[in-house]
């Protein structure tokens, strides 16, 4: 575009020099006859002088009028122009068909004029213009076609750079952390890319020392699981110890679990034949098999409804007994004894919903519960957190309001491994749990029959 605002008026310009070029040559010409007006104004003497000076085609451009004896020469300006140009003290031109006529005045005496007409033809005026003008288009074009090349191989040197940053980016998101940017490209560009390899290893940095503390921090723990291992081995109630050890072991397991995982080179992605799913109901009856021995000490009633039917999800079954532990700790923990609890498994819609609601107090804030690392209790924060992260990782949700037993209810919503879901409503399914009839009737039931049960201990009694 640079290169046409200015090739455009050049163009302009070469045109109005032939112009010039043209008149300043009739210029010439009108000289010569000058000279011969001053010997003669004989027209027949002129016409002879004429013809021999100028010659060629030349001669028949040239015309002499108000002669004596007459015009010398064919006319090609109007005989108005002609007599206007008479009475000027210069040179004039006037348009005329097929060109142009110079008209020079010239004083020959007893007070008259002589007028000398030069008739410039449009071949002179525009000769070698458009030879100059397509000389000048092939500049622009070349020009054009120059700047366009650099500039795409600019852009593609810019572009490689930049997609080469955007891919390195994406990888270490994905936690290929030996990932590296080779400077390239723009400036700006190169130093970006250097403090890019720089976080890089700062991030590696950081992650290895973490996961070293980790794995220390979980290994130290095997010295207290020992000893209560140890401990258990001289309890006198059978029961109590096989519970106890059966307790010490799944938690050796999840000690031994932190420490491989916390020892893995990278963050990479888990592989597709490394994730796998379990059942839902057969983790909540695993699971309460072991709080119900713990509610039965604080005298708590203690249900599990729903875990008869099949409930796949692709959660793996330690994360999800994890959740599950957090949700059932935090009832135990932060209840009175005695509160009733209660666990629900549901599968409908392309979702498994998990439900723990409690007879406790309930949550007075569910947004601040939910954020990692805050609580009311003094504790450290991360039991819903848990919770939480399972359930986002199932493309779920988690949702805390207050429930029919007069506590908190959770409801963990995770997605069905087997029926995916059709739309995206999984909050609205979360809130048709706490409205379907079919619940409301059992749980009806249910206080009826604990009422009833309430009522006949205390006749007996």
């Amino acid at each position: 575009m640079v290169a046409l605002a200015f090739l455009i008026p050049l163009a302009l310009v070469v045109q109005q020099l032939a112009r010039e070029r043209a008149l300043a040559d009739a210029e010439r010409q009108t000289t010569v006859v000058v000279a011969v007006l001053m010997t003669t104004t004989d027209p027949v003497a002129v016409d002879r002088a004429l013809s021999t000076i100028a010659g060629g085609p030349t001669a028949s451009r040239i015309a002499v009028h108000g002669l004596d004896g007459g015009s010398v020469g064919q006319r090609h300006a109007r005989a108005e122009d002609i007599a206007n140009a008479a009475n000027q003290s210069s040179a004039t031109t006037t348009e005329v068909p097929g060109g142009l006529s110079y008209l020079l005045p010239v004083d020959i005496g007893q007070g008259r004029n002589a007028v000398i007409e030069v008739f410039i033809p449009n071949s002179e005026l525009t000769r070698r213009v458009h030879v100059a003008w397509y000389a000048l288009t092939a500049v622009a074009l070349g020009l054009v076609v120059a700047s366009v090349w650099v500039g795409d191989r600019l852009a593609a040197k810019v572009v490689g750079s930049a997609r080469g940053f955007a891919a390195a980016a994406s990888a270490l998101g994905d936690g290929q952390l030996d990932v590296r940017v080779e400077p390239s490209g723009p400036r700006e560009l190169a130093e970006a890319a250097l403090a890019f390899n720089a976080m890089a290893e700062r991030v590696k940095g950081l992650l290895a020392n973490e996961r070293e503390l980790v794995a220390d921090l979980s290994h130290r723990l095997r010295t207290p699981l020992t000893a209560l291992r140890l401990d258990a081995e001289t309890l006198d109630d059978d029961h109590a110890a096989q519970r106890i050890r059966h307790a010490i072991s799944n938690l050796e397991l999840e000690v031994d679990e932190i420490i491989r995982t916390a020892r893995k080179p990278s963050l990479a992605a888990t592989e597709p034949g490394e994730q796998t799913g379990c059942d839902a109901s057969e983790v909540v009856r695993e699971r309460m098999r072991f709080w119900a021995a713990v509610a039965g000490d604080q005298g708590r009633r203690c249900e599990a409804i729903g875990v008869d039917t099949p409930a796949p999800v692709p959660v793996p079954r330690a994360e999800l007994a994890a959740a599950l532990d957090a949700l059932l700790g935090n009832v135990f923990r932060y209840t009175p004894q005695g509160v009733p609890l209660e666990v629900a498994v549901s599968r409908r819609d392309g979702y498994v919903a998990i439900r723990v609601e409690d007879g406790g107090p309930g949550i007075a804030d569910p947004d601040r519960a939910l954020r990692r690392g805050e609580t009311n209790h003094g504790s450290t924060g991360l039991g819903l957190d848990i919770v939480k992260r399972v359930a986002y990782n199932a493309n779920g949700a988690v949702n805390i309001a207050r429930g029919r037993l007069g506590g908190a209810s959770i409801v963990v919503l995770l997605a069905d491994a087997e029926r995916p879901a059709q739309s995206s409503s999984r909050f609205g399914f979360v809130g048709r749990l706490s409205r379907d009839p079919a619940e409301r009737r059992r749980r009806r039931a249910q206080r009826g029959a604990d009422r009833s049960e309430v009522e006949r201990s205390a006749n007996l009694s």
